[in-house]
């Protein structure tokens, strides 16, 4: 569920629903997809989230592959955590654990003007011995829990530590550090001094060397904590979690996001970071919506940031975004690596593009004006004259499969030789992937010719040229990080561009599907419906009068599927994982390399009049999705490029 399906599809569908059901159905969806075989490749696919090295960090001694947290309560059964951890996220935090289940069925509602969630009771959990029971079990990632222990509702300072020395003792095997919950409670000052003293010393005889940091609720009063961070020694502790709910007074509620929650974050951080030094962790575990708060929180002194409201609001690719932003930042101001020469590697994929280009313009001059070739017309051993005796839609039906496979193969060639300039050269992953993937395919469907037998040599001969070219490109690629400005905010450009990438995604595995279906045509049955009332002859008399024609005619057919799956690819790798703030190459290659497919897919079958309208209704659903997508992608792509669509962005900041 990335971000383009997130917005376009599922979230109007999901905030339809009460707020329970729609948070059970989807960890229950992707989490399900997670525990199938290839669930997490699936789940890792739509992301591409590549965590890169530099992202590697440690929260409170911990190792951690990102500086991003998945709050414990967004997903209190774990039922999707093996999912979540595909979106880029470095650690964990499990709880509240108290120990004994605490239960609520009431409706979790939604504030959605503040993007905030209130839920009825803020104790909520399975209890101790059932977590334990599934991180004893196993949770499918290797990413380190942070469990987080809290007081039964209603405990005293006692009752409470003899709570934490249960829980400390149950869960210490399977966690990698403790939160120390319980001054929500509302104990007075000295009481809760002396239960923090108490529980720092039973942790370190139940879990030695394992971090304790402190969870401070987020209404937790600013004197208070002031009073707190000298009397309890908080510097003596692995960190400081600044908690991600409000509770109502006078209830068991909490209210997580709202408008106010990051400038609560964030004067609380500043504070600690101010008394606490550099050696204690400070971890924000809310308000994060957008990138932006991510960094501002980070800035202002916070090791790490857990998401919780910010998922459901913004979408599950935040975490990556946020790891765009941070990966920016680090690297931002260190020297560009120098980019290979042209020859080293990507120079190879630009000219496989360009001969594309060159071999998809010659198909089209032959595929307009003779359409058969010497060797065609020595396999039928006989000319186009003599099929135009038998039958004068052979020819025009066999142009239209030739001009559609030229077509094709420009626009393969075009996006070739962008995502070699603008991809391959500056190291990015995604482009690799997508150029990769998409020549193994291309390659790959030249044997689909076996379907009938029919041996093309100029196909053969343009492969062995081609393939070679393929190969050099593989010489030393390397991954680099994006050095381009990512996205920050949640602004109406960007949540415009989320329906651009659907619109682009749907169209790219639409024409997967596309491409699947023609080829398995081509090597079967050759021809559907449509076709044979165009040609006005059955299958079996075009049999009966030539036993090459349908070997022929098959041949251009599936070597025309295989081409279209494998632009397919290229469109859809080059939606799903190139979609960036700025990227205007991007769109100016899914224009051009769109126009070429659908110019000569259109114009050839009015030209020759095969123009059923089921037939080609396929072809008008894509052009509305290309054309589409292009309008709603241009300010994020082109306009953001040359600093232009930011006033809207300032204009939504201001207000």
């Amino acid at each position: 569920m990335p971000d383009w399906s997130y917005h376009g599809i599922f979230r109007p569908l999901l905030f339809g629903l009460p707020g329970r059901i729609a948070r059970d159905l989807t960890l229950g969806a992707i989490g399900g997809l997670s525990r199938i075989p290839g669930g997490t490749l699936v789940i890792k696919t739509m992301g591409h989230m590549e965590l890169s090295p530099i992202l590697e960090d440690e929260l409170a001694g911990v190792p951690i592959t990102c500086p991003i947290g998945l709050s414990g309560s967004l997903d209190l059964h774990g039922v999707a955590h093996k999912a979540i951890a595909q979106f880029g996220i470095g650690f964990i935090e499990i709880g509240p654990v108290t120990v004994r289940e605490v239960r609520s069925d009431e409706p979790i509602l939604r504030e959605l003007e503040h993007e905030a969630i209130v839920y009825p009771d803020g104790y909520s959990n399975d209890g101790a011995d059932a977590i334990a029971t599934r991180l004893r079990k196993g949770t499918g990632h290797r990413l380190p829990h942070f469990v987080r222990l809290r007081p039964m509702p209603g405990s005293s300072p006692r009752e409470a530590l003899l709570e934490q020395q249960e829980l400390l003792s149950k869960l210490a095997p399977y966690a990698a550090g403790f939160y120390i919950d319980g001054l929500a409670e509302g104990w007075p000052s000295d009481e809760a001094v002396a239960y923090l003293s108490e529980v720092r010393r039973l942790a370190a005889a139940a879990a030695p060397g394992k971090p304790l940091l402190l969870y401070l609720p987020q209404h937790y009063p600013i004197g208070m904590l002031r009073e707190l961070v000298d009397d309890a020694q908080l510097d003596s502790w692995s960190g400081v979690v600044v908690g991600e709910a409000l509770s109502e007074e006078g209830t068991r509620r909490i209210r997580v996001g709202g408008a106010d929650a990051l400038s609560a974050q964030l004067s609380r951080v500043r504070l600690l970071r101010e008394t606490l030094g550099e050696r204690s962790a400070i971890v924000a575990a809310g308000g994060v919506h957008q990138p932006q708060d991510a960094l501002e929180l980070l800035e202002a002194g916070a090791n790490s940031v857990q998401l919780h409201s910010g998922l459901v609001y913004a979408g599950p690719g935040l975490p990556k975004r946020i790891n765009d932003a941070i990966l920016y930042e680090r690297i931002r101001n260190t020297e560009e690596p120098k980019a290979p020469s042209f020859w080293a590697n990507w120079g190879w994929m630009s000219l496989l593009g360009i001969g594309m280009m060159i071999g998809g313009v010659l198909a089209l001059l032959i595929a307009s004006t003779s359409v058969l070739l010497p060797y065609d017309e020595t396999f039928l051993r006989m000319n186009r004259s003599v099929i135009n005796r038998f039958n004068g839609h052979i020819i025009h039906f066999m142009s239209h499969d030739r001009m559609t496979l030229a077509g094709t193969m420009v626009s393969i060639g075009i996006f070739y030789n962008q995502l070699a300039r603008h991809g391959l050269r500056l190291g990015l992953h995604w482009a690799r992937t997508a150029v990769l993937t998409s020549c193994a395919v291309g390659f790959s469907s030249f044997f689909l010719y076996l379907g009938h037998g029919y041996f093309d040599p100029l196909h053969a001969v343009v492969a062995v040229i081609l393939l070679p070219m393929l190969l050099l490109t593989l010489r030393g690629l390397r991954d680099r990080p994006s050095r381009k400005p990512p996205s920050l905010r949640n602004d109406t450009i960007w949540r415009r561009a989320q329906w651009g990438q659907c619109c682009f995604v749907i169209l790219g595995f639409g024409l997967a599907v596309g491409g699947v279906i023609i080829s398995l045509v081509g090597i079967t049955t050759v021809f559907v419906a449509s076709d044979l009332t165009y040609l006005g002859v059955a299958t079996e008399q075009l049999s009966a009068w030539s036993d090459r024609i349908l070997p022929l005619i098959a041949h251009d057919r599936a070597g025309f599927g295989g081409a279209l799956f494998s632009l397919a690819i290229a469109i859809v790798a080059s939606a799903l994982w190139g979609v960036n703030q700025g990227e205007s190459w991007l769109w100016w290659t899914f224009l051009w390399g769109g126009l070429p497919g659908f110019a000569a897919g259109l114009l050839v079958h009015f030209h020759i009049g095969y123009t059923d309208f089921v037939h080609l209704l396929p072809v008008y659903v894509a052009g509305m999705l290309y054309v589409a997508g292009l309008y709603l992608m241009h300010p994020f792509l082109v306009l953001r490029a040359s600093g232009q669509g930011s006033h809207q962005a300032k204009k939504e900041l201001l207000t």
